[in-house]
């Protein structure tokens, strides 16, 4: 019985005068044996004193009585269903409550309160109030026989057709509602008495003949019902109306065909025949889309609302009907369409407002001019009934025109359809605007994509990042500096400045492609000197390929090659700075009494050039250190051998320290730069923190299965320290996967390290140099769950390699309530 029931049952009116009193000691034996328990199972007391209460159970409770009686010691006594077995051996239903009957001068006893379940107060119900339940109910229900004859329904189900109750009796259901799929409503029923499985949540979608127009979706449920011997009497089922809940699916599930298949590509047309091909045929029978000439060659159309004089030259863009070859459409894919003034279409074009008519004058000549065997063609020829235009627009412009017709479906469009089709038609208009503005500029649309710098540093605690950048290209706003702030695991940030030679358009598509590529490689947690050693590789294979590449592929790999890049990685653990550079000024380093020095970093060569290997140097920092990672911009405005004097003017820039590191960042560009520089600028400051010793806890632990079980409880401690308790199970599932990984497969020293940051992260380190891989297990296997089951708990985890071995880590969010 679970905890619900037990409560429930311990809030239940216990009537102690019809309950039979048993007295247990503290082992669960029973001391006295009362008349009213031996009425109850027809025990006398000679068999059932000085045998344990199990005894009197059935199998399955009585596994339960060390439980019980452990809960009573610890809680003072406990309610509940027990199952008890009579002495003719049959079940007994019970409802048990044990209190305690303490003697301060002898050992604990129990008392313990017996009364059988079908006499306890409100447990049972009457057919009156049975009957109300079901009359009363706003669901239809209904019973038939096993010929699937109405035998009894309540007043409900007269909503859904076949009238009252009285008129169905000895009716089956294709007698009463003739209009209705009957067939396949009785072929749940018949699947139910033949298996006697009931079927839960059929859903039938039709047509009632009190609207014949329009589609209805009902949820139907079917139990059987047996006699006393398990002969099947009939068919019970519900009846429920969801056709809200029905169409309103569909149109979610329509809105997310559009948001996959509209705007695949950025071809005008083919996404106008994108828009047409989704609304056909879950909202219409035929779509046309007719685009301004204007748009479809790229150009800007007026913004606002047309004039009521201007011409309006139309193209068919798209279109899409139930029926293969089109035969409502009067013009073809690409002909010039001509509305009439004042038509429907043109005055949606001008007022950018959406139309609707339910019928259509079947007389009335349709609005493009045409001629159909020289004569106008009607609506009634056409076969065209109900319509609804909406303005295709977008960014405040209008591009068109997107008409929906219903032919072969008889209900009209409703206001809710308009919504859709406004919705639909909304964001196909954005996906047509961006291919226009993509016909007009293709080349700067490619290079914006790869060359957006960060909008918004990363959160995180180990530093406090600024930074500033000025490119030299003020037409386009775009240069080939940039830099990047990356968190790693183990709370370490990743500090990245790199500049590609060369300004504008090609520039940015090169430092797109690299600031990619360094955060992919910073994903792999290497140390600096191999992230730049990949980047140099990549760079240099890139240049060898041109020749398989699309001319602005080839002007950005050319960039690329001779780009510099500086790469730094800070653990705010123990404040060591690991950096290494390719091509690229050494950073500056503002201590906190605001004195500055320059690191002594060696020069590898720029990427893609060649060389000898990258190398890396590493220093400690102390907290309110401040690192300025910056390219050749901010120094270059003299000859080579004026370095000296520029590493001065950035000194005594960067000299003494400011409330605000923002303004701090700024002040330095601003003084170092001028408004229109004949070199980008790309200026990244970041302020050291040090975790305090309250934030970081490590052991050492041998190498002995036996260390696990104390990792966790070490660990839980520690957790229960920093008011952490809601995240001990989590974490020791986590410590004890990891240390035992290591324990199995690793060798050398151990050493488990939590840090409470804005993650809780969890670090395993071993002397071991394979990485470990996820498994998916089957389900006879006996193990390989381990870091399938991290991976399940934590918000991220992975492996990074140090000198002495590798660390297994995994991060639980502290901020973040999603998992």
């Amino acid at each position: 019985m679970g905890t619900h029931e037990e409560r429930g049952v311990a809030g239940q009116r216990f009537d102690v005068a019809d309950a039979a009193p048993v007295l247990l000691d503290a082992q669960g034996l029973v001391t006295a044996w009362t008349r009213n328990a031996e009425r109850l199972l027809a025990y006398a007391a000679p068999e059932t004193v000085g045998k344990g209460l199990a005894a009197l159970l059935s199998a399955e409770d009585a596994e339960r009585v060390p439980e019980l009686i452990e809960r009573c010691g610890r809680d003072g006594g406990w309610a509940g269903l027990l199952t008890a077995r009579h002495r003719d051996g049959r079940p007994v239903r019970l409802m048990v409550r044990i209190t305690s009957a303490l003697d301060a001068r002898g050992p604990a006893r129990w008392l313990v309160l017996l009364s059988e379940l079908a006499d306890a107060p409100g447990w049972d119900m009457s057919r009156a109030t049975l009957e109300q339940m079901v009359a009363r109910s706003p669901v239809g229900i209904a019973i038939v026989d096993t010929d699937l004859r109405y035998v009894w329904s309540n007043a409900a189900l007269a909503q859904y057709g076949g009238g009252p109750p009285t008129n169905r009796l000895g009716l089956r259901l294709a007698d009463i509602q003739p209009g209705l799929d009957a067939e396949s409503i009785e072929a749940q029923m018949r699947q139910v008495l033949a298996t006697g499985e009931p079927i839960v949540g059929y859903e039938h979608v039709g047509h009632a003949r009190s609207a014949p127009l329009r589609e209805t979706a009902h949820m139907m449920s079917f139990t059987r019902i047996d006699d006393g011997d398990g002969h099947p009497t009939g068919v019970y089922y519900t009846v429920e109306d969801i056709t809200d809940r029905h169409r309103a699916r569909q149109r979610l599930a329509l809105l997310d065909r559009a948001g996959e298949r509209i705007g695949r590509t950025l071809d005008i047309t083919r996404t106008a025949q994108e828009l047409a091909d989704v609304a056909v045929p879950g909202l219409a029978d035929l779509v046309t889309v007719d685009l301004l000439e204007s748009v479809l060659r790229g150009g800007e159309p007026t913004a606002g609302p047309l004039s009521d004089t201007a011409w309006v030259p139309l193209r068919r863009a798209g279109q899409r009907s139930v029926t293969r070859s089109v035969p409502e459409a009067v013009l073809d894919i690409g002909d010039v369409v001509t509305y009439p003034a004042g038509s429907p279409p043109i005055r949606c074009l001008r007022t950018a407002q959406s139309w609707r008519e339910e019928r259509l004058d079947p007389l009335g000549e349709a609005w493009a001019e045409h001629a159909r065997g020289g004569r106008a063609a009607i609506f009634l020829e056409l076969g065209l009934h109900s319509v609804m235009i909406v303005p295709i627009r977008a960014r405040g412009v209008t591009l068109g025109v997107t008409t929906f017709f219903r032919r072969h479906r008889q209900e009209p469009f409703e206001e809710d359809d308009l919504n859709l089709a406004e919705d639909l038609v909304s964001r196909a208009a954005v996906c047509v605007d961006n291919a226009r503005r993509y016909t007009r500029e293709r080349d700067a649309a490619l290079v914006l994509q790869r060359s957006l710098l960060p909008h918004r540093l990363p959160e995180q605690d180990a530093l406090e990042v600024s930074a500033c950048y000025r490119p030299a290209d003020e037409l386009t706003g775009l240069g080939g500096d940039w830099y990047d702030v990356i968190p790693l695991s183990g709370a370490r940030v990743a500090l990245v400045v790199g500049e590609v030679p060369g300004h504008g358009i090609d520039a940015a598509a090169a430092m797109g492609r690299l600031r990619t590529a360094v955060r992919t490689l910073a994903l792999l947690d290497l140390p600096p000197e191999e992230v730049l050693a990949h980047l140099d590789d990549l760079v240099a294979r890139s240049a060898q390929e041109e020749g398989v590449q699309t001319d602005e592929e080839e002007a950005a790999v050319a960039q690329s090659v001779g780009s510099g890049c500086v790469y730094v990685v800070y653990d705010p653990v123990d404040g060591q700075c690991t950096m290494a550079a390719a091509g690229h000024p050494a950073p500056a380093v503002v201590l906190p009494d605001g004195g500055v020095t320059f690191v002594d970093l060696p020069q590898g060569a720029s990427l893609g050039v060649g060389g000898p290997p990258y190398e890396s140097v590493e220093l400690a920092l102390a907290a309110g250190s401040t690192l300025a990672l910056h390219t050749d911009g901010l120094l270059a405005h003299g000859p080579d051998w004026a370095v000296d004097a520029d590493r001065d003017r950035l000194r005594r820039a960067l000299a003494g320290q400011t409330a605000s590191l923002d303004l701090h960042c700024r002040t330095v560009v601003d003084a170092l730069t001028p408004d229109r520089p004949h070199d980008d600028v790309a200026l990244l400051m970041a302020r050291t923190r040090l975790l305090g010793t309250e934030q970081v806890a490590d052991w050492d632990l041998p190498s002995d299965p036996a260390a696990v079980a104390d990792a966790r409880k070490t660990a839980a401690r520690m957790l229960t320290e920093w008011g952490l308790e809601e995240l001990a199970f989590t974490t020791e599932l986590v410590v004890s996967e990891l240390v035992t990984n290591a324990i199995r497969y690793a060798t050398g020293p151990i050493r488990l390290r939590l840090i409470r940051e804005r993650a809780l992260i969890c670090e395993v380190f071993d002397g071991g140099a394979t990485a470990p891989h996820l498994r998916h297990p089957r389900t006879t296997d006996e193990g390989g769950r381990g870091l399938l089951l991290v991976s399940q708990v934590t918000q991220r985890w992975g492996t990074r390699f140090v000198p002495e071995g590798k660390i297994i880590w995994a991060e639980q969010s502290l901020t973040d309530p999603s998992p």
